[in-house]
């Protein structure tokens, strides 16, 4: 008889057979020790000794929850170095990756291995994206006693759950700063990582451990020649999805939606109708010039400007001459940018959503939000932009609101967390 289990059952099984004393052969791990101890040590924050403490009560399974800037990679390096084991690091972007590469060569002082990027060369410390362990996890599973998954929440799609079902590691550390996922599936991180063994927000270490801030929400009205263009175009778009009787609240009707409008010139104007209310909703000539105030009310400050689409991004980019990072910015041009906002050479850098995350610039201080999706995620990722601690700094995001849009209902959706009350 063979009994058979995935590989995220590994440990488990081990205790099972450990405790009920039958003997077994173990042919599946090829994981070992990590001989090197870290070289650099920094004294951890209360709050990271405890998150230590706490996923080490779980025997060492569990997601750790504390808000950007909080140090959540340090958490990482004093759980390698509690287990000393063989550890894989996942993240979601290569600018994540790096900086991983970074801090493990510094901290461990040791050669460390890259999975993803072109690369291929699996070390004792590796770090790879969540796209890379999904194709290689089948040979890489076994040889990880650890594996950390930063920023978490991306985890359970479907196929990056995959990675941490085809690993056997039996300790992993999940971080992020917004646990939550609108499809619910967060709750699969239970049973591919760990419960949630700790968790601070915002509010709980703002001051001491982040810097202070503001948040501050203004409306703005769209001219008379704006409004109506945007009610017609919307009208449009609404008579076509009530004719055909499509749900937007589902989580079908965007889908169906899509499908319907490509069907006939009806479908195909309401989807341009629909576009271009958006269009207006989000960069009306007010929220402009208010920017442009902004701008100059904080021009001896560094300022991140988010968008949530590219269009605006580079609009703002044209009229004000500031530098713009999209999704179709290079790495090293990028990398340009950002130290350039970090020593002054830039004052402010727009956006649309590759800065939401993963992105260290202790200097910004100020963060617009001139447009975005209702995610909560989203907008508490901005926030973190810009409240890393140095010295006595104060933040302030500015949320830009078009009244009588759906910007109105998006706002009060991502608005739904602690730190914003």
């Amino acid at each position: 008889m063979c009994l058979r289990a995935p590989a995220v059952a590994y440990a488990d099984v081990v205790r099972a057979l450990v405790v009920s004393k039958t003997p077994y052969e173990d042919t599946a791990r090829r994981y070992f020790p990590l001989e090197a101890g870290p070289r650099v040590h920094r004294a951890p924050r209360p709050y990271q000794t405890e998150a230590l403490a706490a996923w080490r009560a779980h025997q060492g399974r569990g997601v750790v929850v504390l808000p950007t800037g909080s140090g959540k990679s340090h958490v990482a390096l004093l759980a390698i170095d509690d287990k000393r084991r063989s550890a894989l690091v996942v993240a979601p972007t290569l600018d994540l990756v790096r900086q991983w590469l970074d801090l493990l060569a510094t901290t461990f002082g040791i050669p460390v291995g890259l999975v993803g990027g072109g690369e291929h060369n699996p070390q004792a410390l590796t770090v790879t994206t969540y796209d890379s362990a999904f194709l290689h996890m089948d040979h890489l599973g076994a040889r990880f006693g650890l594996v950390v998954f930063d920023e978490c929440h991306h985890l359970p799609s479907a196929a990056y759950a995959l990675a941490a079902q085809s690993c056997i590691a039996p300790f992993r550390l999940g971080l992020t700063a917004t646990l939550e996922r609108a499809d619910g599936r967060d709750a699969e991180l239970d049973r591919l990582i760990g419960p949630v063994v700790y968790r601070k927000d915002i509010v709980d270490l703002s001051g001491h451990y982040l810097a202070e801030y503001d948040t501050e929400r203004v409306s703005i009205e769209l001219s008379s020649q704006e409004r109506a263009e945007h009610d017609a175009e919307r009208a449009i778009y609404r008579q076509f999805v009530q004719r055909h009787r499509i749900r937007m609240s589902d989580p079908s009707g965007w889908s169906q939606f899509i499908m319907l409008s490509s069907q006939s010139a009806q479908g195909r104007r309401a989807m341009v109708a629909y576009r271009r209310q958006r269009e207006i909703a989000f960069a009306p000539s007010a929220k402009l010039e208010y920017l442009e105030h902004l701008l100059a009310l904080h021009r001896r400050d560094r300022a991140i400007l988010f968008t949530q689409d590219n269009a605006t991004a580079y609009a703002i980019a044209r009229r004000f001459l500031v530098p713009v990072i999209t999704h179709q910015t290079k790495v090293r041009e990028r990398s340009a940018i950002l130290a350039g906002l970090t020593d002054g050479t830039y004052r402010a850098v727009a956006t649309s959503k590759v800065l939401n995350e993963g992105v260290d610039v202790p200097d910004a201080n100020v963060a617009v939000i001139l447009s975005g999706s209702g995610s909560v995620r989203e907008h508490v990722q901005r926030l973190g932009r810009v409240l890393r601690k140095k010295g006595d700094k104060r933040a302030v995001l500015y949320e830009l609101v078009t009244e009588a849009t759906t910007e109105t209902y998006t706002s009060e959706r991502r608005r739904e967390h602690s730190a914003y009350r």
